[in-house]
């Protein structure tokens, strides 16, 4: 198995056996159910799909009620399908814990970044402010957008002004901290996407 569905839980500190300070981020990792398989014979390519957290039947559909039925596990609240070579070794109904990470080990972890609303170019791009003399009247504003003759209009992709966060971040070779399977939790080194309870998907890092 090389990916997991967790929950952000926060940020933290520990300390090493130097007694170096360590900044972490607490993730509940799992536990995650193998939902279904799914072969070239039968979808055209071959995955596997987990589900984690559970919830009440009343806050899930009939037809996927009917999937986890079918998988002979309680309704789920979040679905991932990622990609493998093969389904051996996978099985419906199968549980799959944090320890499938060990310590030392490096992650890629993904995840929706923290909505920040309408922000302007400076805040957003990191463009440097004008003059803030008195005379200046442009002390925030975004400048030249180019010529007005030719080419006549604004090109796409320029760097404006609009909605900050709120989009898919992947945040590479994060070092596995510590692992504890029974509580299903994992510390990581440094900063992940999102909120405090956001979803993210784990994944161990390709060499």
């Amino acid at each position: 198995m090389q990916e997991l569905l967790g929950k952000k839980i926060g940020m933290t500190q520990v300390f090493d056996a130097t007694g170096i300070v360590i900044p972490v981020t607490v993730i509940e990792a799992g536990p995650c159910f193998v939902v279904r398989t799914k072969s070239v014979e039968s979808d055209g390519y071959v995955s596997v799909e987990i589900g984690f957290e559970s919830i009440i039947e009343k806050k899930s559909n009939k037809p996927m009620l009917g999937i986890f039925k079918k998988a002979n596990i309680p309704p789920k609240k979040y679905l991932h399908e990622f990609r493998v070579d093969k389904t051996d070794g996978y099985s419906v109904s199968q549980e799959i814990k944090a320890d499938i990470f060990k310590v030392g080990e490096h992650v890629d972890i993904s995840g929706v970044s923290i909505g920040k609303g309408f922000a302007g170019s400076v805040k957003r791009h990191h463009f440097n402010r004008g003059p803030m003399s008195h005379g200046s009247k442009s002390h925030r504003l975004p400048g030249s957008s180019g010529a007005g003759t030719s080419p006549g209009n604004i090109k796409k992709g320029m760097r404006r002004a609009g909605q900050l966060g709120n989009k898919k971040i992947t945040v590479k070779n994060l070092a596995v901290v510590t692992v504890d399977a029974e509580k299903n939790i994992m510390l990581v080194r440094g900063a992940v996407p999102g909120s405090e309870g956001s979803l993210l998907v784990i994944r161990k890092r390709v060499k």
